[in-house]
């Protein structure tokens, strides 16, 4: 699909992760699968990251939007019982903004606990899922050592206090590749077709291939409380996260 579009539709989420309202046209509408735009903010959901919420404003009317199919299309899962605009109607969308903005704070702390895991302690990431504010996260490490959680929350709180850059490229995905340690997954998760390579960059802590949104620097995700470290296996431990602040 690329990084710019999904099917027919221009992906402004993430050219611009701070866009909330933008103009755009109705390109399709299939009665089971949703609405198709030519030009959309709304984050579709992947990578653990779920999907926006927010609505389309047309000829004085209100659709609002619970989720996405992506397929063919990128397709926008309308309300039950809310109006559908037509194709060839012109709309106005708008993204609920605080939902969007604390999941790319989430987002944001994940990278970092990453980040942190993988300098101190050399793990990778086996699984992770999140929600606005909350989230977990799966690493392959057998043994953490004595007071793990509290060390562990400590070194990440450091690490948001220095506010760091977050910035995003794009590149070729031979070049991407040859980047030591771009793929921060167990297994590598960027689809075998795909010639064109994401990376977000939390500049001097953690360099990885990404899809989501993210904040601008750090600092904006606030602190954050690791909740709980379970074991599930030999193998891995899940660390849970909620942002505090």
């Amino acid at each position: 699909m690329g990084i710019s579009h999904h099917g027919r539709t221009e992906r402004l989420d993430l050219a611009d992760p701070s866009l909330r309202e933008w103009t755009c046209r109705v390109v399709h509408v299939d009665p089971e699968r949703g609405i198709v735009l030519d030009r959309s903010a709304f984050y579709p959901g992947g990578g653990g990251q779920p999907p926006d919420h927010g609505v389309l404003l047309w000829q004085g009317v209100q659709t609002r939007i619970v989720g996405t199919h992506k397929g063919d299309d990128l397709y926008l899962i309308p309300a039950e019982g809310d109006p559908v605009p037509p194709a060839g109607t012109e709309v106005r969308g708008a993204i609920e903004d605080e939902r969007r903005f604390t999941l790319m704070r989430t987002h944001s702390g994940l990278h970092v606990l990453c980040g942190v895991v993988f300098r101190d302690f050399g793990a990778l990431v086996t699984g992770g899922n999140m929600e606005p504010g909350e989230a977990r996260m799966d690493f392959n490490l057998p043994q953490p050592p004595e007071g793990f959680k509290g060390l562990l929350e400590e070194a990440v709180n450091k690490e948001l206090a220095t506010d760091r850059r977050v910035s995003v490229r794009v590149l070729p995905r031979d070049e991407a590749l040859a980047i030591p340690d771009i793929v921060r997954t167990q297994t590598n998760l960027i689809p075998p077709d795909e010639q064109e390579v994401r990376i977000v960059d939390i500049e001097g802590l953690d360099v990885q291939a990404d899809g989501g949104t993210h904040v601008a620097s750090i600092g904006q995700v606030g602190r954050i409380q690791v909740v709980k470290v379970e074991s599930k296996g030999k193998q891995n431990r899940r660390v849970r996260i909620r942002l505090v602040s």
